[in-house]
């Protein structure tokens, strides 16, 4: 397959395995970070794709560097919006930094990042849009109103917006990922560990390349009658309705 490919989130855990599928894949991709340079810079060392740094919660950065991407690239055909954080907390002792900085990042760059580009892809009458919700958007997770709220918020603007776009030839799907193998996870207390695990019916944590397969599925013309779809991906831990 062949197209320009923007993965936000793109450096690290699930993002660097999506990115790294889809070069594979053919496409020459464009990973977006904002944190984490070291990362960033090893990344691009050992996949050999480029990265460029912006924050997806700043509109005005957003339009910009999509720009930036199609001046090198050309015009992009799949959109990845991967990107998110978590500053996990009860509600009762969560403070408003808490709660907007995971609004911002992961539900208010659903706006930013395919604002940017869908204007583009409807005149051109073609585009894939992925985005990266998650299990706790499903069924909601104690310590996690705001991440839960903002994953849950991806399932919406992801259906409305196939709607919208369908006759367009644009599909919009999402991906609602369960425990996934990454440093996040790789960090935690051994016995916190096991007991994720101990929830997941298969008996084991998700590969980051588990959820890129999907996505290389959703972005190619294999699934052009797929759009408005929630992909689960849990190992069975929750299994949502139809």
């Amino acid at each position: 397959m062949s197209g320009i490919a923007l993965v936000t989130g793109g450096t690290r855990g699930i993002g660097a395995a999506i990115a790294r599928a889809m070069s594979a894949e053919g496409y020459s991709v464009a990973a977006v970070y904002h944190g984490d340079d070291s990362a960033a810079e090893r990344f691009h060392e050992e996949a050999r794709i480029p990265v460029f740094k912006w924050d997806v919660a700043d509109e005005a950065a957003c339009v910009k560097g999509v720009s930036e991407v199609e001046e090198q690239f050309g015009a992009i055909t799949v959109l990845v919006n991967n990107a998110g954080i978590t500053r996990d907390s009860m509600f009762h002792r969560m403070d408003w930094a808490q709660w907007r900085a995971v609004l911002s990042t992961n539900l208010d760059s659903m706006f930013t990042m395919t604002r940017a580009l869908i204007e583009g892809m409807r005149e051109r009458r073609f585009g894939r849009i992925i985005n990266i919700s998650s299990i706790n958007g499903q069924k909601g997770q104690v310590g996690q109103t705001n991440y839960s709220a903002a994953k849950a918020g991806v399932i919406g603007f992801t259906k409305a917006l196939a709607q919208e776009n369908a006759s367009r030839g644009i599909t919009v799907n999402a991906i609602c990922p369960g425990y996934v193998d990454t440093d996040m996870v790789a960090h935690v207390k051994p016995e916190v560990r096991d007991a994720i695990i101990a929830q997941i019916p298969v008996g084991r944590l998700g590969a980051p390349q588990e959820i890129a397969d999907a996505v290389c599925y959703l972005a190619s013309p294999r699934a052009a009658f797929c759009t408005g779809a929630i992909l689960t991906i849990n190992g069975g831990q929750y299994i949502a309705n139809g």
